[in-house]
């Protein structure tokens, strides 16, 4: 009979996972009418920290966002709910996964607003990075959600490292030709 595996030091995605929920008010609408993008960041950074710290066990700063697409919009009087969880952990850093959606009470219909992945990197008592705990994956989609995550962290890193090689020419011409097409009115001085 094969031993369990040591789990000390390490927890579950289920002991983190956060909802928050939330009505929207006419306060968070903009001129459209529509729940302002800036408030629904707001509560994902919320609910990314909340579920981050709990895993952690300190306190953690949000270090980057990877893509927030609005897919439907939010409108005054929804109910919001943010559900987040952890998806990946690094030494000090962790991936948090959420996904938003917006529910209309008179009618009961439910539209998926977005889903995104927040990096948070957990801080000690001196604001210097901290060990977080490993991560206990129980079931498929633990794991499929990990593996997601690691696959994005070499995509993003591959991208920086393209981002850092791109070269504006020199010569006029040679940059000339780059706009060729685009919607850009060129002005030599």
């Amino acid at each position: 009979m094969a031993a369990s595996p040591d789990t000390s030091g390490f927890k579950t995605v289920h002991f983190s996972e956060t909802t928050i929920t939330e009505l929207m008010i006419p306060s968070y609408s903009n001129f459209g009418g529509k729940i302002h993008g800036g408030i629904l960041l707001s509560l994902m950074d919320k609910v990314a920290y909340v579920c981050a710290a709990k895993h952690a066990g300190n306190y953690c700063v949000t270090a980057s966002i990877d893509t927030v697409d609005f897919l439907q919009p939010v409108e005054v009087g929804d109910l919001v709910s943010l559900m987040a969880s952890v998806n990946y952990v690094g030494n000090t850093s962790l991936v948090v996964g959420i996904r938003v959606v917006s529910e209309n009470i008179k009618t009961n219909v439910i539209n998926h607003t977005n889903t995104s992945y927040f990096t948070m990197v957990a801080k000690d008592e001196n604001n210097k990075p901290a060990q977080i705990p490993g991560l206990i994956l129980e079931n498929r989609d633990h794991v499929r959600r990990f593996i997601e995550a690691k696959r994005r962290k070499e995509i993003k890193q591959n991208y920086k490292n393209e981002v850092n090689q791109i070269a504006v020419p020199e010569g006029i011409s040679e940059c000339e030709q780059l706009l060729t097409g685009e919607r850009v009115i060129l002005i030599n001085n």
